[in-house]
């Protein structure tokens, strides 16, 4: 499925694979000036190119090399022959997607991409009205990257910012440079900032710093319980409590166990 709703001079794209009837996990592509950001699930691919065959597309960038967010490029780049911009490191897995060793959870809700071909993305991304900065957030993935348009105070942070208090986190992402990519996207001071899940957010400073506030505050408890000779999975139980849903449906690969051990820059429990 896929909804489309107009944020002043964006477009923003949300889309879903069904199951039995239900949106799954939401994810999101913006278009403006001829620019899309991301191109979501291989699922929902069909849909998407219906969208774009209507308001025209010039280039894309990728935000990062997961399947959620890549899903798409085969399908518009097979159609409309335009360059797919990405992170260095992002462009073998466009290529061949099977790189990213998909779990069954993330086959059934995202499908597996068909390849594309990518190209390095600079400093700058321009398109005929607007002028994006292309800033560096590893951390949920290490070649995650963020757009920030600094004459509209736009920007687009695709997974660097993910709303609310986590309580789990995926095994390859890095709890710290999670928080040094928030610090660095707060310091843009943006006025409206463009989530890849779909959400927007007018009150994107308020929001970041409060984020940053929590990992650090639960970063310090977790290096204390450590320093007590806690164990992984002792610390987690005593912060976080009982793993939510999300770690037993992707078999362990979120959870707060994870987020416990990026913490302590462990792989396995000591």
């Amino acid at each position: 499925m896929i909804e489309i709703e107009k944020v002043g001079e964006v477009v923003k794209i949300r889309m879903a694979n069904r199951l039995f009837g239900r949106p799954l996990y939401y994810t999101a592509a913006y278009w403006l000036d001829g620019l899309l950001i991301d191109t979501g699930c291989s699922r929902t691919s069909g849909e998407l190119l219906s969208v774009i065959e209507g308001l025209g597309l010039e280039r894309i960038v990728n935000t990062h090399s997961h399947e959620d967010h890549i899903g798409g490029n085969a399908t518009l780049q097979e159609k409309f022959g335009v360059e797919i911009l990405a992170h260095p490191l992002a462009l073998p897995i466009l290529a061949d997607p099977k790189r990213l060793h998909l779990q069954p959870y993330r086959r059934l809700i995202w499908g597996s991409p068909a390849p594309s071909q990518g190209s390095p993305i600079g400093e700058v991304v321009t398109t005929g009205r607007y002028s994006f900065q292309v800033i560096p957030t590893p951390g949920h993935s290490e070649d995650h990257i963020s757009l920030y348009e600094p004459r509209q105070g736009w920007l687009f942070t695709g997974d660097a910012y993910i709303g609310g208090l986590d309580k789990a986190l995926q095994a390859d992402s890095d709890i710290y440079a999670i928080i040094t990519s928030l610090k660095r996207l707060n310091a843009l001071s943006a006025k409206r900032l463009f989530q890849g899940s779909g959400t927007v957010r007018d009150d994107p400073q308020e929001a970041i710093e409060k984020k940053v506030e929590y990992l650090e505050e639960l970063g310090e408890k977790v290096q204390q319980l450590h320093g007590q000779g806690l164990r992984p999975k002792e610390i987690k139980d005593r912060l976080l409590g009982r793993e939510p849903p999300i770690a037993y449906w992707t078999l362990g690969h979120f959870s707060g166990l994870n987020l416990v051990r990026s913490y302590l820059k462990i792989e396995e429990d000591e």
